[in-house]
């Protein structure tokens, strides 16, 4: 277990930019940071990163939270993984305390998969190293392909013995379960006997971009024409192929830094590129390019040049995922290598200033590229130059941005010598067949969903939930504003000359915070929403407690749960202001505003919507029978009519005495 010192100096050190910038692409927006979500797939930048309160938060999915909260939320770790990785990242010494049984229980399924995992590529790189059948085969394979010593240790590799179960033996034998062994792949598990899947191979450990270990490629060594050359993990929990860039743990400040991605094919390509002093290039691992894939790059840059072998039926298999590319939203270069050459056996014989040059050169748009491939094939067939045309106009269609495909259709236009009005009539036939599928789609699921949409609808169309949104306006105001020192009003009952009581008003200086406490205890009001309750009781406790309040010290006493709806608060002033809140009871803060008007006012409202709720409660309660006596709760009723009409007159004052 984490020692509470060691998780309060990760807090203390920790900058949730700099670990972010890790996964995302931030850009300046004032004084916040903003990027495309991690989380869903957008062409607008909704996430935001606070610098100056150390949170974030994403409005496309609503998630936020703090340092931590992210790590959890994007890398699903688990919150002793999420100390312990930004402990590795800021050099911070782990102090453990004594971990009793149950809690090393809790441990759930995935967690235990991510150990084996690691386990396993500590053993396999372990066995490559120090074991005589290590170093024989599998080091010396790897030396052949001129990888070295430090590049090796750099990408984990590792060798995975002859023996059917020299592996799996070893990790039972650690205490590691053979239910996670099967799970992961990493032992195949039979009725009567269990095997290891990687015997004889050496292995790639395969990365997610914070560095936990999803799975492995394992590269054969021998001449068995039945087993294949490369093998997988199989897709499990914690591996799904179509999701992960080979390379991209070890490429990922370099492709932010540099505002660009080299996309090639196989393991020993990126690592033959890393080593040669190119490190912002990863691999789509054999598989075809897919959507999920381009949005890990998406989220570091909306660069990406693609690299191709030299030969022609790679390239053209490969110029498909050039589409996607587009689609993405992102801009695309190409580069192929000369006849028998791939970046692998390129990179190896290059010097660093030669490869770089190299790249710079030959490196084409998208478009001059595709013309010139596919010209080669068209052998002035004008039947086949017709069906070029079409295929780079598809291309085009793919481009979310107007002004883009404009460009584009000018340099198709200039490249194939054909007319531009042409080309704009086929792009516009495009992408209105792209419209039309479209809506075929989007009319066939909405009608697959009609009677959930009839069912729902009501709620829907209902009115939004007042009490909730003033309370959590209550929460807000408390973590903005609940150490300012603020004048508000009391209204006392005090003894005229008459000797009649009469309501006095005096203007008396509070703590918002304290304000806020005193107000809900006259009025015996507990928050009804079980997470703003906690917060609230919470944040009175830490006012009173402490003399300056600190988001990073609140947010460290929290639960994460608590922690990430306190983050989502006070990220939500970055949202563009809501539209048509007066008209649903909510008060929102206007910058001609004091701070003692609009704790007035959503108090106020607060009353006068719980003391509206009772006089529905008393009206609802009225008994329709002849002989029924309704008179106690009609009076209640009027009592409580003529407490609502003084929180109006309340109301109006508070507005316009600061009008």
């Amino acid at each position: 277990m984490i020692a509470q010192n060691t998780i309060e100096t990760v807090f203390e050190t920790a900058r949730v930019e700099e670990v972010i910038g890790d996964f995302v692409q931030l850009k300046r927006a004032g004084s916040n940071l903003k990027g495309l979500s991690p989380f869903v797939d957008e062409k607008s930048p909704s996430f935001m990163v606070s610098p100056v309160k150390q949170i974030w938060k994403d409005f496309s999915s609503g998630k936020g939270g703090n340092v931590v909260t992210f790590l959890m939320e994007h890398e699903h770790f688990s919150y002793p993984e999420a100390i312990r990785y930004l402990a590795k990242k800021y050099n911070i010494e782990i102090e453990e305390t004594e971990q009793s049984n149950e809690e090393r229980e809790e441990a759930n399924e995935k967690e235990s998969m991510y150990l084996v995992s690691e386990f396993a590529q500590k053993y396999f790189h372990n066995t490559l190293i120090n074991s005589d059948e290590g170093k024989a085969i599998g080091y010396s394979y790897f030396k052949e392909r001129g990888f070295t010593g430090e590049t090796i240790r750099k990408f984990g590799l590792g060798y995975s013995p002859e023996s059917w179960d020299a592996f799996t033996k070893e990790a039972l034998g650690k205490g590691y379960r053979l239910e996670y062994l099967d799970k992961t792949g990493l032992t195949i598990v039979k009725e009567d006997k269990q095997f290891d899947r990687f015997k004889g191979r050496v292995m790639f450990p395969i990365h997610s971009m914070s560095g936990r270990v999803l799975g492995f490629g394992g590269r054969i060594l021998t001449n068995d024409k039945k087993a294949a050359k490369y093998l997988n993990s199989p897709e499990s929990d914690i591996y799904h192929k179509s999701k992960v860039l080979y390379g991209i743990y070890q490429a990922k400040q370099a492709i932010a830094k540099l505002d660009n991605c080299y996309l090639v094919e196989g393991y020993t390509d990126v690592i033959q590129f890393n080593q040669a002093g190119i490190e912002n290039v990863v691999a789509s691992s054999g598989t075809a390019l897919t959507p999920d894939q381009i949005r890990l790059v998406n989220r570091l840059t909306k660069n990406i040049t693609v690299l191709f072998d030299g030969d022609a039926a790679g390239l053209r298999a490969s110029v498909r995922g050039v589409d996607l590319i587009l689609e993405a939203g992102m801009n695309v270069k190409v580069c192929s290598f000369p006849d028998g050459e791939d970046p692998d056996s390129f990179a190896k014989k290059t010097p660093y200033e030669e490869l770089i040059q190299y790249l710079d050169a030959n490196a084409k748009d998208f478009i001059q590229f595709k013309a010139s491939l596919l010209m080669r094939e068209a052998n002035n067939d004008p039947i086949k130059k017709a069906e070029l045309i079409r295929d780079m106009v598809t291309s085009i269609s793919k481009i979310p941005d107007r002004i883009k495909r404009e460009i584009y259709i000018q340099e198709c236009s200039r490249i194939m010598d054909i007319s531009e009005q042409v080309l704009v009539d086929t792009l516009a036939q495009l992408v209105q067949k792209d419209v039309t599928d479209a809506g075929k789609k989007l009319k066939q699921e909405q009608k697959e969903k009609v009677f959930e949409v009839v069912k729902n609808q009501g709620e829907t169309a209902s009115k939004i939930d007042v009490l909730y949104e003033l309370e959590r306006k209550l929460i807000e105001i408390l973590l903005l504003y609940g150490n300012e020192v603020e004048e508000f009003e009391d209204v006392l009952l005090k003894a005229n000359e008459e000797g009649e009581m009469v309501e006095v008003s005096e203007m008396n200086n509070y703590k918002v915070y304290h304000r806020i406490y005193l107000s809900l205890q006259e009025d015996e009001v507990e928050l009804a929403n079980d997470s703003f309750r906690a917060i609230y009781n919470n944040l009175i406790g830490y006012y009173h407690q402490n003399e300056k309040f600190e988001i990073e010290q609140y947010l460290m006493r929290l639960e994460p749960e608590l922690a990430r709806e306190v983050t989502n608060i006070l990220m939500e002033e970055e949202r563009e202001a809501l539209h048509n809140w007066e008209v649903q009871q909510i008060i929102v803060k206007q910058k001609n505003q004091t701070i003692s008007q609009y704790v007035s006012e959503t108090i106020l409202t607060l009353r006068w919507f719980l003391v509206d709720r009772i006089i529905n409660d008393l009206k609802n309660s009225l008994s329709a029978e002849p002989t029924a006596d309704n008179s106690e709760i009609l009076m209640m009723a009027v009592d409580y009519q003529k407490l609502i009409n003084t929180f109006s007159k309340k109301l109006g004052r508070v507005m316009s005495r600061y009008s």
